[in-house]
C-alpha cells in the first residue's frame, strides 16, 4: 500500500478518535437572569420576556430586552437579559467587567449566589436593586445524560480541559453538570476566551486532573 494513502488513512482515524473524545466550547458574555420581581421593577407589571433565539441548552433563550449594570465606578451597557425567568435573579459576569464596575466578584457555580454582592440594574428610568447575585460564573461543562459515560465523567466533578483556540490552553477547575435536560457544551466567559484564541467551533478535550 501506497505510504501516502497510509498516511492519509491514519491521520482519519486519529481525526475521528479526537472528533469522538471533543465537544464544541462556546464563549459567554455578560449577561442576566432576572426573577418576576425584577422584571416587574424593570419592565412593568406582568411583563413577559420576549424571546430573539434559542441558545443551545433546552429551553434557554437570548432576550430582545436589555439593561444596564450600574456600580460605583461605572457602568455596563446593553446587557442581554436570558429567558425564561428564573426563581432567583444573578448576573454573570467577567473579572474584566467587575473592574469596569468598582465590584470585588467571586467564582461561582451558576446559582450558588449566598454571600454573593449586589449590583443595580437599569432598563430606561427603571431601576432594580439586586441585594445579591453578581458573579463570575466558574467554567463549566454541561453534560448530556447519556454522554457521561462517553466522557467518563460525573455531576460535580472537577477536570481539566484542554481547549484548542488558536492559542491551545489547559483550563483547571472545570466543573462539570450532568442532567438528561443538558446539550453537552463548555461554557466559558470571554476573558478565558481570550486567552485561548477563542472562534466559533473550537472544540474541548477533557483531561482528568493529576494525569
Amino acid at each position: 500500500m501506497d505510504n501516502q494513502l497510509v498516511e492519509s488513512i491514519v491521520n482519519e482515524v486519529i481525526k475521528r478518535v479526537q472528533d469522538e473524545a471533543s465537544f464544541e466550547v462556546e464563549a459567554s458574555g455578560k449577561h442576566v437572569h432576572l426573577n418576576r420581581e425584577a422584571i416587574d421593577a424593570l419592565f412593568g407589571e406582568g411583563y413577559q420576556l420576549t424571546k430573539a433565539r434559542d441558545l443551545s441548552q433546552p429551553g434557554q433563550y437570548a432576550c430582545k430586552e436589555r439593561v444596564t449594570l450600574i456600580g460605583p465606578k461605572g457602568s455596563l451597557h446593553n446587557v442581554i437579559v436570558l429567558g425564561p425567568e428564573r426563581k432567583h435573579s444573578q448576573v454573570e459576569i467577567s473579572l474584566t467587567d467587575s473592574v469596569v464596575l468598582g465590584i470585588s466578584i467571586p467564582v461561582r457555580e451558576s446559582g450558588k449566589i449566598e454571600g454573593t454582592p449586589g449590583v443595580i440594574i437599569a432598563a430606561g428610568s427603571n431601576v432594580y436593586k439586586l441585594d445579591q447575585g453578581l458573579i463570575a460564573a466558574q467554567r463549566h461543562i454541561h453534560v448530556k445524560a447519556e454522554d457521561a459515560a462517553k466522557f467518563n465523567v460525573t455531576n460535580g466533578e472537577i477536570v481539566q480541559v484542554k481547549v484548542m483556540g488558536k492559542r491551545p490552553l489547559i483550563f483547571d477547575d472545570v466543573l462539570i453538570r450532568v442532567s438528561p435536560n443538558f446539550e453537552t457544551y463548555m461554557h466559558i466567559d470571554y476573558d478565558e476566551a481570550n486567552a485561548c484564541g477563542f472562534v466559533k467551533g473550537t472544540k474541548g478535550n477533557i483531561l482528568k486532573k493529576g494525569k
